[in-house]
């Protein structure tokens, strides 16, 4: 059974990472994944709950970072080191059919921590925002998608991961946003 679940996630590595290479996709995506790329829209975030929201803005940035934090200490710091998966990079069944697109990187592969993070931190954005704010759901998801598909693509990573590292951090941001939820100040 594991066996031919590992099979069926390398194969569908191998069809993302080089079955959909193209130009645009060697160009973009690799800017989907890279933190500088997004520093803008995390400074509007922190400016416009600042500005918009005061005091209540203060407590979104504070569970935006528990957020990332808690999404980063489980996936990279507990998760990744109990199970071991080499990235497909650094896969030597691989090497020949691996694109080099960005540093692979020496860490491990399961699950995606560019996923838990970017999902936690979107699900978590969609709960604060969405009764005001309808489009933030499509968005908030897309934007997660893309960051994760990204991982793939640029071949630091097999599907599998970036699955459970997007429902691991689908479950943090559920859990922050209760939270968030419970403690928030009522203005």
């Amino acid at each position: 059974m594991i066996e031919s679940l590992q099979q069926f996630d390398v194969e569908l590595f191998l069809k993302i990472h080089r079955g959909m290479a193209n130009p645009f996709f060697d160009w973009l995506l690799p800017l989907m994944r890279n933190r500088y790329f997004w520093a803008p829209l995390y400074l509007f975030i922190v400016i416009f709950c600042m500005i918009e929201y005061k005091k209540k803005g203060a407590y979104i940035i504070g569970m935006l970072l528990v957020t990332f934090a808690m999404g980063d200490l489980i996936a990279s710091r507990l998760i990744k080191p109990l199970v071991g998966r080499i990235r497909p990079c650094n896969e030597v069944t691989l090497i020949d059919e691996i694109i080099r697109r960005v540093p692979c990187g020496s860490g491990y592969s399961f699950p995606s921590a560019h996923a838990t993070n970017h999902f936690a931190i979107a699900v978590f954005l969609i709960f604060v925002f969405y009764d005001k704010w309808k489009p933030i759901l499509p968005i908030g998801l897309a934007w997660a998608f893309i960051i994760s598909f990204s991982q793939i693509y640029v071949g630091v990573h097999y599907p599998i991961d970036t699955m459970v590292g997007a429902l691991l951090g689908t479950t943090i941001g559920l859990i922050t946003s209760k939270i968030y939820k419970k403690i928030q100040p009522q203005l």
